[in-house]
This record gives C-alpha cells, sequence and structure tokens, in this order.
C-alpha cells in the first residue's frame, strides 16, 4: 500500500544510524519532533464533494486526498500536519482512452476543472487545486491505464499507456530484452507519461538521453480534439509537435499512449567511486568526461564537499569509512575531496575500453578510484535512498531540493549561490539549514546542479511552511539571477510558475499562452500549472 502522507509503501522503513542524527543536530541543531495527523481525521475535514454522481468517478474522501497531494516540501507539511489545501472533488481511474474522452467530456459538460495525474510524485505543485478556483475539480488518475500495447522490436519503439509506472514499465520491456533506461530517484512511484509532460531526466540520461531524447509519439486528447504524433525517425515538415507535449505539464490535453525509443538491454553495467582532492578537480575531470563523448559512459554524478561528507556520515558502517577516509588521505583526498560515481554500460569490451580511457582522464586530475563497492551500493539503494525522508521528518527533519543547469564555467558560482541563499534564508529566520549539492546529470557543454536542504520541521504547520517557503524563494531568487534554468528535470508547475517568464521573455510567455488557449478555450485544464490562471 502506498503511503499516505510521505514516500513510497508504507511497509519500507528507513532508519537513521545513530551518528547520521547526531551529525544532522550538530549541522542544524536538535529537532523537536512532531505527531503525525491520523488518516481518519485528516479525512473527515475534507468537505462534501461538489460534483454530481459519475459511475467513473470516487468522491470517498481519501481518495481524492491520496491524488491531490504531491511530494514537494509544501505537501508534505500539508500532510504531516493535517493542515490540508484545497482537494479535488473527485477523483477518476480510467482504464483506457475512450473513458478518458469520456470523462473529459463529462467535465465540461458539468463545469469542472480536470487535472491529470500519474504517479502523484510531483515536487513543484502540480496536483493541488488552487484555492479559489470557483469550480468543482475531478482528478484524472490514469495509473490504470499501464499496458504495453505495441513493441516494434526491428525499430526499437515501444508504444505504453501513460500511466505505466517505472518498474512496470521496465519489467514489460525487460521481458523481451529491451530497456528504456530512463531511472529517475523517483522511478519506482512515477508514471511515464509525467516524465515526458516535465521533460524528466534519469540518473543515466548520459547514455538513454532526457525525454525528450527517447519520447517519439503518442496521442494526447484535448479538450475538443485529439493529436496523435507519429513516431517517425526524424522530419523537417515544420514545427516538431512532440515540443508540444514535451513539458506540458497537462495544461494542452491528457497524454494517453507513449511511444518510446527502446535500447537493447546491455551486457555489462558498473559503477565505480571515484574520489578527487577537491571541487575544482573533480568538476574539470567531469566536464573533460562528458566532452569525451566517451560511447561506454551511462552517468557521471559527481558530489560536492559537503555531500560526499554528508553520504559518508549517512551510511553507516563508521569503522569502514574511518578506514577508507584514512587511505584516501594518504592518497590526498583529505577534508575537502569529492565524490564522483562514474555509470559504465555498454558490450563488455566497450565498457573496458571505456573506463580504461575514463580512468587516464581522471588520474590527470588527481582521482583516486575506489573499484566498484561504493559505486554498486550507491546502484542498489538509487531509488531506496528517498525513503530516508520519511526516518529524517519522524526523527525532526525535513527535506527540500532545488535543481537547475548552467554551462560549463558558472557551475561553482550556481552551487554557492544556491547554498549561500538558503543558508541565509533560514539564518534570517532563527535558523540553520544543511545544505549540499551535485551534479547529476552533464552535458558537453555545461551540467545540472541539484542542491540538498535539510532543516528542522517547525512546532506547527505554520512556522514550517514559512521556513520552507522562504528558502523556496531564496533559492529560485538565486537561480534566476545566476541564469540558470528554473527546471532542469522536475517541471515547473505552480511552484516555479511565478520565475518562467525570466528563462522565457515576455513573448515566449505570450507563445505559451496562445497555444494554451488553442488548446483549451474553455479552460477545462485551467490548473495553473506552467501558467497562471487568467
Amino acid at each position: 500500500m502506498r503511503r499516505w502522507n510521505g514516500w513510497g509503501d508504507e511497509s519500507v522503513r528507513a532508519t537513521l544510524a545513530p551518528e547520521a542524527l547526531a551529525f544532522l543536530r550538530e549541522a542544524v541543531g536538535t529537532p523537536q519532533p512532531v505527531p503525525d495527523a491520523e488518516l481518519a481525521t485528516v479525512c473527515a475535514r475534507i468537505p462534501d464533494s461538489r460534483l454530481p454522481p459519475h459511475p467513473l468517478v470516487d468522491t470517498a474522501p481519501e481518495a481524492r486526498l491520496r491524488s491531490s497531494l504531491g511530494q514537494s516540501l509544501g505537501d508534505w507539511i500539508a500532510l504531516r500536519f493535517g493542515a490540508l489545501p484545497r482537494v479535488s472533488d473527485g477523483v477518476a481511474h480510467p482504464t483506457h482512452r475512450a473513458e478518458v474522452r469520456t470523462l473529459l467530456d463529462w467535465a465540461q459538460a458539468v463545469g469542472a476543472l480536470v487535472i491529470p495525474c500519474g504517479g502523484a510524485t510531483s515536487v513543484v505543485g502540480h496536483l493541488t487545486p488552487e484555492a479559489a478556483e470557483p469550480r468543482p475539480v475531478l482528478t484524472l488518475n490514469l495509473s490504470r491505464m499501464r499496458t504495453m500495447t505495441r513493441l516494434d522490436a526491428e525499430a526499437q519503439l515501444a508504444t505504453f499507456e501513460a500511466g505505466v509506472l517505472g518498474p512496470d514499465l521496465e519489467a514489460q520491456l525487460r521481458a523481451k530484452g529491451f530497456t528504456l533506461g530512463h531511472f529517475p530517484q523517483s522511478f519506482e512511484q512515477a508514471s511515464l507519461g509525467g516524465w515526458v509532460v516535465t521533460r524528466s531526466s534519469g540518473q543515466q540520461s548520459l547514455r538513454y538521453g532526457r525525454a525528450e531524447h527517447w519520447f517519439a509519439g503518442g496521442t494526447m486528447l484535448a479538450p475538443q480534439a485529439e493529436c496523435t504524433i507519429p513516431p517517425l525517425p526524424a522530419s523537417s515538415a515544420g514545427p516538431d509537435l512532440r515540443e508540444w507535449v514535451l513539458g506540458s505539464e497537462g495544461r494542452l490535453g491528457v497524454l494517453t499512449d507513449v511511444t518510446v525509443r527502446v535500447t537493447k538491454l546491455p551486457e555489462v553495467e558498473r559503477f565505480v567511486g571515484v574520489f578527487f582532492p577537491g571541487w575544482e578537480a573533480g568538476v574539470a575531470a567531469t566536464r573533460e568526461l562528458a566532452q569525451s563523448k566517451l560511447g561506454g559512459l551511462s552517468m557521471l554524478r559527481l558530489a560536492n564537499a559537503v555531500e560526499t561528507r554528508t553520504t559518508l556520515k549517512l551510511a553507516g558502517h563508521a569503522g569502514a569509512i574511518a578506514w577508507l577516509e584514512r587511505v584516501l588521505g594518504w592518497r590526498g583526498c583529505g577534508d575537502g575531496k569529492v565524490l564522483l560515481f562514474v555509470g559504465l554500460t555498454g558490450s563488455a569490451s566497450q565498457v573496458r575500453a571505456t573506463e580504461r580511457e575514463a580512468r587516464a582522464v581522471w588520474r590527470t586530475h588527481g582521482g583516486v578510484g575506489t573499484g566498484t563497492v561504493l559505486g554498486q551500493k550507491w546502484a542498489a539503494k538509487r531509488f531506496a535512498g528517498v525513503y530516508l525522508r520519511n526516518a529524517l521528518w519522524d526523527a525532526g527533519f525535513m527535506v527540500d531540493t532545488m535543481e537547475t543547469a548552467v554551462p560549463w564555467g558558472r557551475t561553482t558560482a550556481m552551487v554557492n549561490a544556491i547554498e549561500t541563499a538558503g543558508r541565509e534564508a533560514l539564518t534570517a529566520m532563527g535558523e540553520r539549514c544543511h545544505a549540499y549539492t551535485h551534479l547529476s546529470h552533464v552535458y558537453p557543454t555545461g551540467s545540472s546542479v541539484y542542491s540538498t536542504f535539510v532543516l528542522r520541521v517547525g512546532a506547527t504547520a505554520e512556522e514550517s511552511r514559512a521556513r520552507w517557503q522562504a528558502l523556496k524563494a531564496a533559492v529560485t531568487q538565486a537561480i534566476v539571477a545566476q541564469g540558470g534554468t528554473v527546471s532542469h528535470q522536475h517541471g515547473v508547475g505552480r511552484d516555479h510558475a511565478p520565475y518562467l517568464g525570466a528563462e522565457k521573455g515576455a513573448a515566449g510567455l505570450a507563445a505559451i499562452d496562445a497555444l494554451i488557449q488553442h488548446a483549451d478555450p474553455n479552460g477545462l485544464l485551467a490548473s495553473g500549472n506552467l501558467r497562471p490562471v487568467r
């Protein structure tokens, strides 16, 4: 059963080692854990639905609650304290495209707003109705649409219903010898359609690409039309309609079917840990590797010194970590060391050749390879690590993440600006935050920047929300001031919508607004995601 007020399956329990708790208490102060609100109590506060009855629509309070919030820190605060914002008036779980059309037509007829939903893993406020929305709200949850409807092995194209979650998608492909290779941290709970409409990136995007690289075509149901995009290998026939779907975030229509470019399962996959004496050496090596375009590289993930230290502290196994740090110190990687995980994927000969060439690069920058022990441990837990958010909250700590992307040469300035903004925002409130950063996706021209902030839960929902909002605003403003994108991989939602103009400009925003007006003239999908309701 999926947890209603946190991350993942409620049967999975993460724990924090005593030394990890002591480390965080020293970093941000001793927290005071707050009891969670009870599910029954929260559901009892939900007002009656304003939707008329429909056989496909569930208006039970718990069903509406579970589909009305995502995984942002704001969502967590609302759920854990039971301080709910507006929730939808009903949730429908269509099982095929015809039912989606039926529900869209019914919603138009009864004057409802529709918010599409997949895995409900949004961290930027995609799912919660705006408090001022006067209409009843229907959440269209596609999670029961999860079948692979076609596999063209010759062309390496697979078509799925858009609600399929990551593990189910990969299981269906791997049974036929293929993989999509899209592995975001939310992989176990997120949906294919959600990945497309938010332009998602997976941890091994260096090999398999971002959503815009593997999204080949599909079908989107707009309020008054249907758009089907054929999965052509290439086309110069005018603007690419896939770009209307990518990043649309539920404002242009409901994506029901997705055709993706898949690849044969790799023969070999390895993850190697490499330590560098300091940040600049790590960045230089990572940039050189990204620009080398070695065919067997699937991932380059560089943690700064604070994240490296935090990772080692939270790992447990204090004796083994102490021994490792002594050895690294002898080899020049002391207190300021940084950790790079290198993913190697492909045929056995390709992986051997790539590792040999990559080793030559990292050694020129003072890198110390530690083999696959750390890398394989990371890979084994890469989807389980997010469960630590549950354990941290239970201990009185809350976590938020911010991400962007900039060209090489501006990476360090962006990291410093983001972390400084977060710390200063909390200092102004008499609090502290523990901030650390990694580069999770790299390109020949630049890199993503992904920062994590750990702070104390407040005594009340209002106090906790004030800390989160101060942090969010300060860091986002720092990103904009440094010329970064407002979202590299999470989408815009409502949380980042006020900052979109800094990247798109007035003309760009006007074009987006015109496209929304064309696709949805009556505002059936006017959720406030991406662009404000007008």
